[in-house]
């Protein structure tokens, strides 16, 4: 990280007396887990911030220490707008562009606040006073670490926010099974285990605490919905809105499923369709070198990282489907040779 923008980052900080800390809409565990932990790290530092979630995220997340400091938009407008119109200082966590906050963006833009952008997905925006974009590691958790350690302040680093970093680079690598070679990613978390985390009991928290009615959708999923075209090494999951109504879907419910398919031999890249009101959301995954980033990029509205990434579509669900089996043809040799 570049010391000048530190050494700024730091300055701003210190200044700042309504510091306010945001993430995207329809947040996961690296952006619920970078906001808290940057929030404990404010709070440390003597600072009154304010936590900013555009929507409701899942249950298994709101375990985390400080959840119910978080102000949801979707339900608390009001104080949101005006939590944005106050703040003198505004951190945009785990995404690199305001529209990314769906319904923020004006108001965002509109604020006079310094803007800190700290994030580590490509071709970021040019809004912030302060851009720190690192696409090399592997989750805004593992940056919020290395931005609190640059700040010289790793020693205010307590189990609460030594948890909440752990959560976040614990699922934006799938359980440390992608985007996950970079040995800093380790020592980072060999140091988040010195200060007595339980990462046994964060895993089951995440990912063993889940509903009936989602494991009953899983297996519906997989047994009715899974489609493998094995000529293009890929495999797809579609499901519509009415079936998400029948299995009592909440969010989060359908967390995970895109990974499923991966394991199937041969398959080097899975899709997941969801039909929802106005629009068909999508998440891809992959292995090796088969880039989801610019697939997700070039068709789908959509971008993330190599190997996991998203998109959505505003054409119809079978329509949607149509249109990315019709791409397929031009990647097969690519898909062919991922590995």
């Amino acid at each position: 990280m570049q010391k000048t923008k530190i050494l700024e980052l730091k300055k701003q900080i210190e200044l700042s007396e309504k510091p306010l800390i945001i993430t995207h809409y329809n947040p996961d565990g690296d952006a619920i887990g970078s906001v808290l932990a940057f929030f404990h790290y404010l709070i440390k530092k003597g600072k009154n911030a304010v936590i900013v979630s555009p929507n409701d995220y899942p249950e298994f997340l709101q375990w985390l220490p400080g959840n119910e400091h978080v102000t949801v938009y979707k339900r608390n407008s009001g104080t949101v707008l005006n939590a944005i119109h106050e703040a003198d200082l505004i951190f945009t966590l785990d995404f690199n562009d305001f529209e990314r906050t769906e319904g923020l963006e004006k108001y965002l833009n509109e604020s006079k606040a310094i803007k800190v952008l700290i994030d580590h997905h490509p071709n970021p925006k040019d809004f912030a006073d302060i851009s720190i974009s690192e696409i090399t590691y592997s989750s805004t958790a593992e940056m919020v670490y290395h931005v609190i350690e640059s700040l010289g302040d790793e020693h205010l680093i307590d189990k609460n926010i030594a948890e909440c970093i752990y959560c976040g680079i614990m699922t934006d690598t799938g359980s440390f099974n992608y985007n996950s070679s970079n040995p800093y990613t380790y020592s980072v978390v060999s140091k988040l285990l010195e200060h007595g985390i339980d990462k046994d009991r964060i895993y089951w928290n995440v990912y063993d605490n889940f509903s009936f009615d989602r494991m009953r959708l899983l297996g519906y999923c997989l047994h009715k919905k899974m489609e493998v075209i094995p000529e293009y090494y890929t495999a797809i999951i579609s499901i519509t809105k009415e079936e998400l109504k029948e299995y009592n879907f909440v969010s989060g419910d359908t967390e995970g499923f895109v990974n499923i398919p991966l394991s199937i031999k041969n398959i080097r890249f899975t899709a997941i369709f969801i039909e929802k009101d106005k629009q068909i959301k999508i998440s891809f995954r992959s292995k090796g070198n088969f880039s989801t980033n610019k697939f997700a990029e070039e068709f789908f509205n959509g971008g993330g990282h190599k190997n996991a990434s998203g998109g959505y579509s505003n054409l119809s669900l079978e329509e949607t489907l149509s249109f990315f089996k019709n791409q397929l043809p031009k990647f097969k040799d690519e898909l062919k040779n991922a590995l």
